[in-house]
Formats: C-alpha cells, sequence, structure tokens
C-alpha cells in the first residue's frame, strides 16, 4: 500500500507520505479527512481476489459518514464493515454513485457505538491510484409520517429530495408492531418503481423490492415487522435519473388461513376472490395442505377459464418458500401442471393462485400421488432398447418425461448414442447418478440425427455405470420410441 501527500482541502486534515501502516483492518482515517493511495500488486487481496487499502474510523450509533472514492485508473468500489482477527463482515457497498460516472460515494450510518472498516477497492481487479475522503453526512431527509392503511399520490421531481446515493426518492414513516403483516406496493407509469423498508435510523434495509407487484415494473413488499417501533419507507425509481408520478399504497394484511386438507386423487373445486389471502407478488390465492414422503413424485393439476393459473408447492414449516412453481405447464392454454418429487418426509403446502394480481375467479385443483420414481432399466452396448414415454414416466424439472436406463463403460471408450421417436422431438441425456445423489447430466443432444431425432457421439471419461435418459425435448410430450448405444471405432 503505497500513498503520498495530497494538497490541503478547506478543514482537510492530509495523511502524509510514510504513515506507518496498520494490519489488514487498515489504518486511521478520521471524519474530515482525505488522503490519495494507490492500489499495488502487494495489496491484500478480498475474497473475490479484487485488492484494497484498508481504513479505520470510529462512529457513534446513529452517526452518519459521507465516503467518497474517486480515481482515473480504475472503476472505484467502496465496501463499509466490522474487522476482526479473522474475518470481515459487510455492511454497505457501492460502485457507481448517481452522477459522478464510474467513482463510488456512500453514506454509512453506524448501526451502534465502535469502529469500522473501510475497503478502498476496484470493480474489475484494476491497479492505480485514487482518492479516497471521509466527511460527516447531513441529516437523513425528512419522512412524512403516514397511518395505516395508505394510499397516496406523488411525485418524485429534480432537484427534490434524494436518498444518500442522491436519486430521486420519497420517505413516508410509521409505527408498527411486532408480528404485524404488511403490504406495500409502489406503481407508476412514469418509471420503474423501487420499494425499501428501512428501521427508523435507516442504518439497514430490512427488506427491498423492484418487480415484485407481478406483471410489469411496479415493486410490492410483503413483510411481518419483527419488533415495535418505527419504520421508514423509501419509493424511488430504480434508475437514479428517473422521476414522475407515483402510487404508494401500505396496510396491513391478515395472517394467512390454515391450508385446507388436500386428499390424492380427488378434484377440489374453488374461488379466487378478494377476501382470499394474498402471496408476496399480491396475487390472492388458496393453499392446501398434504403430507408426504422422501422421494414421493406429486403432481398438481390446476384449471380456470378465469384467469392463468398459478402453481406454487412448499413446506408447511415455516415461512412459505416455495420449492417448485409452475405457470403454464400443462400444454393447454393457460392451465397450470407441477410435477416434485418430495425433498423429505413431511407436510406440504400447494398454492392455487392466478398469475396476475388482478386476476379473480373459480377453478379446480387435482393433486395426485405419482408413487416413487421408477428404477432405471439396463441397456447393454451394441442393442436397441425399445419403449413408450408415458404420463405415469418420471419427470425433469421442465416436465419432460423420461425412461432412465444404467450401462457400464470404461475410460476413454468412443460410444454413439441414438434415439428416434415418431411421436415426440427425441432429445438424450447423458449422466451419473449415485444412489441417493441428484442427477449429474454429462452431455446432452436434441437435434444431432435429423429435425426431431438425436444422436450424441460421447467419450466416457473414467470406468464406470453410466445413466442415458431417453426424454422429449418438451413437457407433455408421450409415445414409443428406439434407443440404441454402439461403440465407435
Amino acid at each position: 500500500m503505497r500513498r503520498s501527500s495530497v494538497l490541503p482541502l478547506a478543514g482537510v486534515v492530509v495523511l502524509a507520505l510514510g504513515a506507518p501502516a496498520l494490519a489488514q483492518d487498515g489504518r486511521r482515517i478520521a471524519v474530515s479527512e482525505a488522503l490519495q493511495g494507490e492500489l499495488t500488486a502487494r495489496d491484500p487481496a478480498a475474497e473475490d481476489g479484487a485488492r484494497y487499502d484498508g481504513y479505520r474510523f470510529q462512529a457513534r450509533a446513529g452517526e452518519r459518514v459521507a465516503i467518497t472514492l474517486e480515481s482515473d485508473s480504475f472503476d472505484p468500489v467502496l465496501v463499509v464493515g466490522r474487522q476482526d482477527r479473522r474475518s470481515f463482515d459487510e455492511l454497505a457497498r457501492n460502485d457507481d454513485a448517481p452522477g459522478r460516472g464510474l467513482n463510488a460515494r456512500l453514506v454509512f450510518t453506524a448501526p451502534e457505538d465502535g469502529a469500522y472498516a473501510i475497503r478502498a477497492t476496484s470493480l474489475d481487479e484494476a491497479l492505480g491510484g485514487y482518492q479516497l475522503a471521509l466527511a460527516s453526512a447531513p441529516a437523513a431527509p425528512a419522512a412524512a409520517p403516514l397511518t395505516l392503511p395508505a394510499n397516496i399520490a406523488g411525485q418524485l421531481q429534480e432537484g427534490g429530495a434524494v436518498n444518500d446515493d442522491g436519486a430521486p426518492a420519497a420517505f413516508y414513516s410509521f409505527s408498527g408492531r411486532v408480528g404485524q403483516h404488511l403490504a406495500i406496493t409502489l406503481k407508476s407509469s412514469d418509471f420503474d418503481a423501487y420499494l425499501v423498508l428501512r428501521g427508523a435510523d435507516g442504518s439497514e434495509a430490512l427488506d427491498e423490492d423492484d418487480d415484485g407487484a407481478g406483471e410489469g415494473t411496479d415493486a410490492r413488499i410483503s413483510h411481518t415487522l419483527e419488533a415495535d417501533g418505527d419504520y421508514v419507507i423509501e419509493a424511488r425509481a430504480l434508475s437514479a435519473e428517473d422521476v414522475g408520478r407515483y402510487r404508494l399504497q401500505v396496510e396491513e394484511t391478515p395472517p394467512p388461513p390454515e391450508p385446507t386438507p388436500a386428499v390424492f386423487g380427488q378434484a377440489v373445486e374453488g374461488e379466487i376472490a378478494d377476501a382470499d389471502a394474498q402471496a408476496d407478488n399480491g396475487a390472492h390465492y388458496d393453499a392446501y395442505r398434504f403430507s408426504g414422503t422422501e422421494g414421493q413424485r406429486v403432481q398438481a393439476v390446476l384449471r380456470s377459464g378465469d384467469f392463468d393459473a398459478y402453481l406454487e408447492i412448499g413446506s408447511a414449516e415455516g415461512a412459505f418458500e416455495a420449492l417448485a412453481s409452475d405457470d403454464d405447464g400443462l400444454g393447454e392454454g393457460t392451465d397450470a401442471r407441477l410435477n416434485l418429487t418430495l425433498p423429505s418426509d413431511g407436510d406440504y403446502v400447494i398454492r392455487a393462485m392466478p398469475l396476475g394480481a388482478e386476476e379473480r375467479g373459480l377453478y379446480s385443483l387435482e393433486l395426485t400421488d405419482r408413487g416413487p420414481e421408477p428404477a432405471p432399466g439396463v441397456v447393454v452396448i451394441g442393442e436397441t432398447a425399445r419403449g413408450t414415454l408415458s404420463a405415469s414416466d418420471a419427470t425433469t424439472e421442465e416436465g419432460a418425461a423420461f425412461d432412465a436406463y444404467r450401462f457400464q463403460a470404461k475410460k476413454d471408450e468412443k460410444l454413439q448414442l441414438t434415439l428416434v421417436s415418431n411421436a415426440f422431438d427425441a432429445f438424450l441425456d447423458v449422466g451419473r447418478q449415485a444412489e441417493g445423489e441428484p442427477y449429474e447430466s454429462l452431455a446432452t443432444d436434441d437435434d444431432g440425427l435429423s429435425d426431431t431425432h438425436a444422436r450424441l457421439s460421447w467419450t466416457a471419461p473414467e470406468d464406470g455405470g453410466y445413466v442415458v435418459r431417453a426424454r422429449s425435448f418438451g413437457p407433455n410430450a408421450t409415445g414409443a420410441y428406439a434407443l440404441t448405444i454402439e461403440r465407435k471405432p
């Protein structure tokens, strides 16, 4: 780490050449201090391999500081965090500050009293000279108070309030309570909406979203508050240069109701209505619960003449998180079909919903137990295996049906695999799969023989057993096929 002196600025203390270097967490830098430095190949490397110079400063809880990093030699990146002898905990980062070209600027609010570390680094691992400055930051922009529920029409304007990155933004504050579930939606026809939810001190983003309100560029945050207290909503455009009109809606949503029990093999009819629970994207849904075992294959089919059907399946434990989803997998217009091999024993939840947040209407849902995945067959090199893909076969994550065959090959053995079918677009997939482990694809082919027939020339990387999947290119395709494996000279 080499540094030279810099011409003094008003109110700025300059670090002189030859100041003693500290450990990896860097030398001290105080508020209202500026310096010049240089990234070199001798500097320490971060986890991503980029060289950096380290600095440290003291701050009180809630203190706001502005840090700038400028360079003509590289694309500057600023990182702020906490450093101990063993690790670096990143708290904030900035690459290109609005209106500063490639230079970086970061306004940081200290969450607690103590020492903080600055890393001055580059985006592309380039090296060279730079200028770093630390200064007091102005107070956070004032936030307009709101009362829930809220429906506010506003406008971002040039020359108006800006966030810590210098982008036009509007700020709103409200009081919340622990366990309160909120839906915050920002809509605009003038810009790509972006939302951030923070604590009252603005030091940490609790949640943020770009296009979570379904189709289009509107933003939506669905968040359960973890503590009583004050919170701040930042409403802005995704692009730091965009301004225009917007509408902000904030409402408390009830906790999701208990899912309805689902029975394998029985179709249920329902209706998506305004009173139903809402997913994070704002779409209303009905939830169904079922029990399953590890390795069990289940299929859910959602049909509707009123809306574009969408399905999600997730664990019933804890907050819902989709393990798999489907939009138009049935291959018959906009109806959904979702196939999932359950990862463990337990209870699962199906969400039946429209793809769009504004859609409502009637639907039917059918849950099918497809049993365990069929065991692979065996094919001998030099022979042809004939079979038929059907709706009961195993399927890929994309919903394509396949039959699996095991075969043995020696290292560097050259093989030619051919799959022909007059019923579907043939697709070959060669890989390995140890017992209890996921399938690992090694080579694939779609139309190597003709427009719809597959042929794959492949060399075995080592002695052992392999699996070839004779499958359709896309979902909902079945029919007869012939698979041949031959040795090549």
